[in-house]
């Protein structure tokens, strides 16, 4: 059974999603749709390329990607189709599969590209405002049909791409920023554990406050204090036990961290 994934900033409140899911198993009766979230902030295609490529390592060779946040829905901007790896994926030209696009690249695997220009494969009717129903989804769909990629268009080299801000290296550590915040207020940044050498005990600094060292869980701490850490995905990260980093210390995405390295004792 082939899956197919979906990833929008649509929010639940409204029908868009239930739609999409419409469209696809009107055309591809037999596939499994999992919802990875809708709850992207609007507009942000960053956070949506973050979190697509948190999520894609732990899908099946062959599953369809439906990636939508799309502040260009009815512009010039292209629709795509991709081979990524051994993963297919299906969104708008703005840069939301870079990050994937990237661990794929730095691994050898295949990247292909399809501008996505046989309107045979989306909906009749096309809206200016509502690509993810009329093209993203009948396409996702026809490729879990077994429609090969090249026959959904035209092959490209050129995607857009977003670049990961990137931290910068200093004399004593490093200059971070965060990179995203979860519904529990954790702060993730750019740092990740290939940064921090071994033997060093980092301390963080971040809104007039400063952590000591990381623990392995956020429990190992009593509640409410502030602790550093690797998240699940290897970023280095900022949380309180049981609480609210972010709204205990006023962070936004992009705010600055600075962390400093010292040796370890012994």
């Amino acid at each position: 059974m082939t899956i197919v994934t979906l990833l929008t900033d649509f929010g639940l409140q409204d029908a868009y999603v239930g739609v999409m899911k419409g469209v696809i198993w009107g055309i591809a009766p037999d596939v499994q749709i999992a919802d990875l979230t809708h709850d992207i902030p609007p507009q942000d295609v960053l956070q949506g390329a973050l979190a697509l490529a948190r999520a894609v390592p732990y899908f099946p060779a062959g599953t369809i990607h439906v990636a939508v946040v799309d502040p260009g829905v009815g512009t010039s901007r292209r629709p795509l189709a991709a081979r990524l790896g051994d993963h297919f994926f299906v969104s708008p030209d703005n840069g939301l599969c870079s990050l994937v696009l990237t661990e794929v690249e730095a691994h050898g695997e295949p990247v292909h590209f399809i501008h996505l220009n046989q309107p045979q494969y989306w909906l009749p009717q096309v809206s200016s405002s509502f690509h993810a129903r009329d093209i993203f989804a009948p396409v996702a769909a026809h490729l879990a049909n077994g429609v090969p990629l090249e026959a959904l268009g035209s092959f490209i080299d050129d995607p857009v791409r977003l670049e990961l801000p990137q931290p910068m290296r200093m004399e004593s550590g490093w200059h971070a920023q965060v990179i995203h915040i979860d519904r529990f207020g954790n702060l993730a940044t750019n740092l990740r554990r290939e940064h921090l050498p071994a033997r060093v005990v980092p301390v963080i600094r971040l809104k007039g406050r400063e952590i000591r060292g990381l623990v392995e869980a956020y429990g190992a701490r009593p509640p409410g204090e502030l602790v550093g850490m690797f998240d699940s995905s290897g970023f280095l990260a900022v949380a309180v036990v049981n609480g609210d980093a972010a709204r205990l210390l006023r962070v936004q995405v992009g705010d600055a961290v600075e962390v400093l390295l010292y040796p370890a004792a012994g």
